[in-house]
C-alpha cells in the first residue's frame, strides 16, 4: 500500500504578535434573550387566570404586600394562642397533681439550728403541709423566720417534686444581760435573745448592763460597740482579762464601769472611755496595797491621770481612817506611800481624804510619847501641816481634774 504522500504546508513567520492591552475578562453573557421566544405568552387566554393567587414578596423576612403581613400577624396571634392554652394546661395538671403535694413536716428539712428546736421552726410551715409545693411563698416564709431573734440569716428552697429545704444561720451571743430580775442574752448587734431551751450550749460572758429592750436598735448596737472595743482592748495582750469580769455597765458611753471580783469581794472601776488596758494594768498592780490600807473598798476611779479615786462602803467604821472617798496622787501610788487618812476624817464620813507626804508627821506626832499638853500641841501642828496639804491637793486636782458631784472634797 501506498503512503499517501504528506501535505507540505508553508511555515508562519515568526513574527511577535499584538496582544490587546485591555485585561482579560471572562466573557458574559445574557441567556433572557436566549429563551425569550421559547415559551411564548397565549394570547388567547382569558386575563382572569392570570390575575388568580396571591404573590408574597418579602422584604428584610416580612411580607412586602399587605395581604401577606396580615396573613403573617394572623398566624402569630394563633401560635401565641397555642403556647398560651398549653401552658395553662400543664400548669393546671401540675397544680392538681398530688406528686407535688407536701404530704407531712418530714418533708420539711431544717438545717443550721443549734438554739431554736425543730418545732419551733416547723410551726412557721404549718400551713403548707398538704398544699402544692408551687402555692408556697417562699420570700414569706423567708420573712417570717428572721423575725425570731435567733435567726439571722434564712434560706427557703423547693426540691421537687415536694419537699422544703431550710436553712438558717442563728446569732452569736457574746455576753449576757440583765433586764430587770431576768438574765438573757445579747448579741454584737445589740439584738436581746432569751435563754435558749435547746442545745448543750454553755456560756462564759460578763454581764452587760446599762441596755433595754424598750431602747431602739441602733442605740443597743451602738454601746455593744463600746463592749466589743473594751474587751478588745483587754484581750489584746492574750491574756483574757475580759473573762475576770463579773460585770460591765454601759450606760455612760463616756465611763465604762466593770465590776471585778477580789477575794470574794467585787470592786467597782471606772474606765472611763480610753486607755483601758493600761488603766486595767494600774488598777491590778495597786490593788492588794489599796485593800490594805482600806478594806471596804469598794470602787476604783481610774479616770484621772495625776490621781486615783477610791470610794468605800457606805457606813464603814472609823477604824478605816474613818472616810467614805480617798484621792491618791498617781506619783504617791506609784511609790508604794503608805499613808493614813486624819482623824478629823471620822467627824466627817463624806469628806475626801488627801494623801500627801505630810499626814506622816500627823501619824509620828500621834505615837510620840509626851505629856497630855504637849500632844495636844503636836496633834495642832499636824493638824494645821495636814490642812496645809490638803489645800495643795484640791487647788492641784483643780487644775487637772473634775469630780463627781456625790464626791466632797475635805477642807
Amino acid at each position: 500500500m501506498l503512503d499517501a504522500p504528506e501535505q507540505d504546508y508553508a511555515r508562519e513567520p515568526k513574527v511577535p504578535r499584538r496582544t490587546s492591552v485591555a485585561p482579560k475578562r471572562k466573557l458574559r453573557r445574557d441567556f433572557s434573550e436566549d429563551f425569550a421566544d421559547d415559551f411564548p405568552e397565549d394570547e388567547d387566554a382569558p386575563t382572569g387566570r392570570k390575575q388568580k393567587g396571591v404573590r408574597l414578596r418579602f422584604r428584610w423576612g416580612m411580607p412586602a404586600t399587605k395581604w401577606g403581613r396580615m396573613s403573617a400577624g394572623f398566624g402569630l396571634v394563633v401560635l401565641a394562642g397555642l403556647c398560651f392554652g398549653a401552658l395553662l394546661l400543664v400548669r393546671d395538671s401540675v397544680m392538681h397533681d398530688p406528686r407535688f403535694f407536701i404530704q407531712s413536716a418530714s418533708s420539711i428539712e431544717i438545717q443550721g439550728n443549734v438554739h431554736l428546736t425543730r418545732d419551733e421552726l416547723v410551726n412557721i410551715f404549718g400551713e403548707d403541709v398538704e398544699r402544692n409545693i408551687f402555692y408556697v411563698s417562699l420570700a414569706q416564709r423567708r420573712t417570717q423566720l428572721q423575725q425570731l431573734p435567733w435567726v439571722e440569716h434564712a434560706t427557703v428552697m423547693r426540691l421537687l417534686p415536694n419537699r422544703l429545704r431550710v436553712s438558717i444561720v442563728e446569732r452569736t451571743p457574746v455576753a449576757f444581760v440583765r433586764q430587770g430580775s431576768q438574765i438573757g442574752l445579747v448579741d454584737a448587734s445589740g439584738v436581746l435573745l432569751d435563754m435558749p431551751t435547746h442545745g448543750d450550749a454553755h456560756y462564759s460572758f460578763p454581764v452587760v448592763t446599762g441596755i433595754l429592750a424598750s431602747d431602739p436598735l441602733s442605740t443597743r448596737a451602738a454601746r455593744m460597740k463600746i463592749f466589743e472595743q473594751f474587751t478588745s482592748d483587754l484581750d489584746s495582750s492574750g491574756e483574757k482579762i475580759s473573762e475576770k469580769l463579773s460585770e460591765i455597765d454601759l450606760s455612760n458611753p463616756e465611763d465604762v464601769k466593770a465590776v471585778i471580783p477580789d477575794n470574794g469581794k467585787d470592786v467597782l472601776v471606772h474606765f472611763g472611755d480610753t486607755d483601758f488596758l493600761n488603766r486595767y494594768r494600774k488598777f491590778e498592780e495597786h490593788l492588794q496595797e489599796w485593800r490594805t490600807q482600806y478594806p471596804t473598798l469598794s470602787s476604783v476611779d481610774m479616770r484621772y491621770e495625776r490621781q486615783v479615786v477610791l470610794d468605800m462602803q457606805p457606813g464603814a467604821s472609823a477604824t478605816n481612817a474613818g472616810s467614805s472617798v480617798a484621792v491618791l496622787p498617781t506619783a504617791a501610788a506609784a511609790d508604794g506611800m503608805n499613808a493614813a487618812a486624819p482623824s478629823e476624817a471620822a467627824a466627817k464620813p463624806a469628806a475626801r481624804t488627801a494623801i500627801k507626804p505630810h499626814a506622816k508627821a500627823h501619824v509620828a506626832a500621834k505615837k510620840a510619847p509626851v505629856s497630855k499638853w504637849k500632844r495636844a500641841s503636836a496633834k495642832a501642828k499636824a493638824h494645821r501641816a495636814t490642812a496645809k496639804a490638803h489645800a495643795r491637793v484640791v487647788h492641784h486636782a483643780a487644775g487637772n481634774s473634775r469630780y463627781h458631784s456625790s464626791q466632797v472634797v475635805h477642807p
